[in-house]
């Protein structure tokens, strides 16, 4: 649907909880250790909409983590690229720890540090007595995401239900408003990659994209629909 109307975004999720120490202001040049323990897993992905259409770039991994950056008590999200996660095989309650550099652009990524490097698994947790939930397994591989698809996810839902869940997704989204001056807009949209049948899952409103003069194109139901329409209920 393609109406005059206005938009409004999701709210944003914040990236980093801290407490203690920490520095105000770093630059690009600095790089931050950091350790904890994984909350979630879960895939790195960046969305770009030029009006009514819409395509991904798959890079990878976000960690969130609840540990030490620099001399802060801190919850922080790093992202990793596809080698790093399939030499560490990151997932929840491991305790791993590195080097990062802070993102130069906060717009293009769900994660506040990025460009690891002294990667290392510290802890892996013992095995359970019972079996984990499935939401916390070890991830698939991207092209697992890619071949699912995805269909929106209320901002809200997502925060209270969805954020420690491998098939919920936090991305940063360009939106190309007019292709003749490159104008770009920015913000984030969650998406949930997981089973059809699952009843914690509440679409929320559906997403507008601006466009050239004031147009804006409402991405309708249809379209998540058709994106995972070769999935049964409980995939």
């Amino acid at each position: 649907m393609i109406t005059l109307a206005g938009h409004l975004d999701p709210p944003a999720v914040p990236r980093a909880r801290c407490r203690g120490q920490v520095r105000k202001r770093m630059t690009l040049d600095q790089r931050a250790r950091w350790t904890g323990t994984v909350l979630s897993v879960q895939p790195r992905i960046r969305l770009t909409r030029s009006f009514d259409e819409r395509s991904h770039t798959y890079l990878g991994f976000d960690l969130r983590l609840r540990g030490r950056l620099g001399r802060a008590e801190c919850e922080f999200v790093v992202a990793i690229g596809k080698a790093a996660h399939a030499k560490h095989g990151y997932q929840v309650r491991n305790v791993p720890s590195g080097e990062s550099e802070p993102v130069p652009d906060p717009r293009l990524e769900n994660a506040s540090l990025y460009r690891s490097t002294r990667l290392r698994l510290l802890h892996l947790p013992e095995l359970p007595s019972a079996p984990p939930p499935p939401r916390h397994d070890p991830p698939p591989n991207l092209e697992t995401y890619r071949a699912r698809g995805h269909r929106r996810l209320g901002a809200h839902t997502y925060e209270s239900e969805c954020l420690s869940y491998i098939w919920g997704c936090r991305m940063p989204v360009e939106m190309l408003i007019d292709p003749w001056d490159s104008t770009f807009k920015h913000r984030f949209e969650t998406f949930c990659y997981g089973p059809k049948s699952c009843p914690l899952y509440r679409a929320g409103p559906t997403r507008k994209v601006p466009g050239r003069k004031g147009m804006v194109y409402e991405e309708e139901d249809w379209v998540d629909e058709g994106a995972t329409s070769h999935r049964p209920p409980d995939e």
